[in-house]
């Protein structure tokens, strides 16, 4: 296609031919507005001044007659621009006046009428065309006055010209006001398609160009952006995960392998079996959680939960958590508490319940406190972990608070990511998964994962938008998996 077949064919062209004949009728017909009102008052005012006229000669005939009559129409007749004058007898010879001829009929008929003449002095052969008055005088003689249209043909020419060169220039503007507009948005138009086929090439980073007009090509060329940041987020997610998949996935399927072969290579017992099989099963379940995880995460960034959404008290899951980690916490040396108030929000139930026990699991395995120089004993208040659940303004929070050594700022963000673990050790079980899954739940519902200092230890909060139901969930048992 070639560039003019292009152009012609952008919705902008296309637009500004539909205004350019809107306008053009509108300028036509406000020019035919002011023609025909022009030619009206004209037409007005040559019937008032034959009218006056006509009235004025009546009365001359009244007081001179015929002889007086005829004197003054002479007369009048050879004024310069004088109207147009004819008397005639009854049996209509002509007796004076300035008319040498007139359409057939006219003298017959009394009242208004616009017809062609001569004058008598016209040296041409061309006709004019007045507007004339025909009345009876006494004794049937009938007189004629009347103006050439000369005036008003003249006026309304200009008139027509104008229009003509009005409209032409319009065309023509609007025209090259619609080529400039048209090829401005095409420009635009083929540098947005060379950004999205380099796009489609697999060039993630490209993003479309936006001007400084903020019309609304520069908004869908912001949205689009926004867009594509999330798509390359969500592909450099992939990525990540893909990697730390078979990074962190190795070690464990090696484990299996391993014990697998070691069962198989040694002679041993049924007890052996039995331990090697039993070590391959909790293995097995280790992996089984990871992928869990991984799915919850996917399933939560994928925004595929939001229709499972309903209000809920955020009180009722505190206090189900901690039920259901109190003798866990215990059993590490731990105490557990719980501190909600009445807290309706709006959200997945389900995947709510599961953040907050990972942020419960992590400050069980993480919140121990640090042991002090000297064996100086621990208190019981170092060793508790609180479970918060309260409104602030138009937000809801869910914060755990342990006081063990806690997450130095540096890494708080770097803590957030898939399979990251700060325990340089890695004695403890876990994943690394946890904190990332609190993480996405928080953002799938508008919110946000904050990591504080507790001075000492860690807060971590669930920062999510309030909103009051109208009604609230019944209590019901939350049950959710270990991911952490």
């Amino acid at each position: 296609m070639t560039a003019f077949g292009k152009l012609v064919r952008t919705t902008a062209f296309r637009l500004t031919l539909v205004y350019l004949f809107l306008f053009a009728i509108f300028a036509a017909s406000l020019l035919g507005y002011f023609a025909w009102n022009t030619r009206r008052l004209i037409t007005e005012e040559i019937t008032q001044t034959v009218n006056a006229e006509t009235s004025e000669i009546n009365v001359i005939y009244d007081r001179r007659g015929l002889v007086g009559l005829v004197r003054t129409i002479e007369y009048r007749a050879l004024r310069p621009g004088a109207n147009l004058y004819l008397v005639t007898t009854p049996t209509g010879q002509a007796i004076a006046g300035n008319v040498g001829s007139l359409a057939p009929g006219v003298m017959a008929t009394r009242g208004w009428s616009e017809t062609a003449y001569r004058r008598i002095e016209d040296a041409d052969d061309r006709d004019h065309r007045a507007l004339v008055r025909v009345t009876e005088l006494e004794n049937g003689f009938r007189l004629l006055i009347g103006r050439d249209l000369a005036e008003r043909r003249r006026l309304f020419g200009i008139v027509a010209k104008a229009a003509q060169w009005s409209i032409l220039i319009v065309v023509v503007l609007g025209l090259g006001g619609g080529i400039f507009v048209a090829r401005r948005v095409l420009r635009r138009i083929d540098a947005m398609t060379g950004t999205t086929q380099r796009i489609m090439t697999g060039d993630l980073s490209e993003r479309l160009p936006v001007g400084r007009s903020g019309d609304e090509l520069d908004r869908l060329a912001e949205n689009l952006n926004a867009m594509l940041e999330r798509i390359e987020a969500l592909m450099a997610g992939l990525k990540e995960v893909s990697d730390n998949i078979a990074h962190d996935l190795k070690t464990p399927l090696t484990r299996l392998r391993n014990r697998a072969e070691e069962a198989l290579a040694k002679s041993g017992c049924e007890a052996d079996y039995r331990a090697a099989l039993e070590r391959t099963i909790e293995e097995s379940d280790g992996l089984i959680r990871t992928f869990n995880a991984l799915l919850m995460i996917a399933r939560a960034e994928s925004g595929q939960a939001r229709g499972n959404m309903d209000d809920f008290d955020a009180a009722e899951v505190a206090g189900g958590i901690h039920e259901l980690y109190e003798p866990l916490a215990e059993d590490d040396g731990m105490t557990l508490k719980v501190k909600a108030d009445p807290t309706p929000v709006h959200g997945n139930r389900e995947l709510i319940s599961q953040a907050l026990a990972n942020l419960v699991e992590n400050a069980i395995k993480y919140g121990k406190p640090v042991a002090q120089a000297g064996g100086t004993v621990v208190s019981m208040d170092s060793r508790q972990i609180m479970i918060e659940a309260k409104r602030e303004g138009d937000q809801v929070l869910l914060s755990v608070t342990d006081r063990g050594p806690g997450i130095p700022e540096a890494d708080r963000k770097h803590a957030v990511e898939r399979f990251v673990r700060l325990e340089a050790s890695r004695t403890l079980p876990g994943s690394g998964l946890g904190l990332s899954l609190a993480a996405a739940v928080a953002t799938l519902h508008g919110g946000e994962l904050r990591l504080g200092d507790a001075q000492p230890g860690l807060v971590a909060t669930l920062v999510l938008p309030a909103r009051a139901g109208d009604r609230v969930a019944p209590p019901m048992q939350d049950v959710p998996q270990k991911v952490a």
